[in-house]
């Protein structure tokens, strides 16, 4: 019988969406309640991040992520998970102080950039972002095709 050929890459998904709408000002790794059926949807890269952000509980004293779509696992049959609910983030209690402090203060956000294994557990890169108004769009993507066209250059003089 053949074996079944494993995906070791660590990385489960990234919210492209976020790097264009914020500008990531600083970093923090967490860590991520889940159910069985969700860790095996999550080994099958079946997790869309597109629009989800964190929500801070009471005076921040727990950090949720909210809207991040794990799709239900397909031999989960009746211990299925549903795909959006709010999933508990496990950060140090200064950590969630802080980001709840600098989501209250200046206007910032909390969102996910990218979920991966670490050591057989799921982790979640978390960003305090600030959003970026259109003409900045603009500018990244004008910076972007000009990076683009110097690799093309480049390459083309060789």
């Amino acid at each position: 019988m053949p074996k079944k050929e494993k995906n070791n890459d660590p990385l489960i998904a990234s919210n492209r969406k976020a790097f264009h709408d914020f500008t990531v000002l600083d970093r923090y790794e967490a860590g991520i309640k889940l159910t069985g059926t969700e860790v095996k949807s999550c080994r099958a890269r079946t997790v869309n991040m597109a629009d989800s952000y964190v929500d801070f509980l009471g005076k921040g004293s727990e950090a949720e992520l909210l809207n991040m779509h794990i799709s239900p696992y397909e031999n989960g049959g009746y211990f299925n998970h549903p795909p959006i609910r709010r999933r508990k983030l496990l950060l140090h209690k200064n950590e969630i102080l802080k980001l709840f402090q600098q989501t209250r203060e200046k206007g910032l956000t909390v969102v996910p950039l990218k979920m991966y294994f670490s050591g057989g557990l799921v982790k979640v890169e978390l960003g305090l972002c600030r959003g970026k108004n259109q003409q900045d769009k603009r500018e990244t993507l004008r910076e972007k095709q000009v990076k683009m066209e110097v690799k093309r250059l480049v390459k083309d003089y060789r």
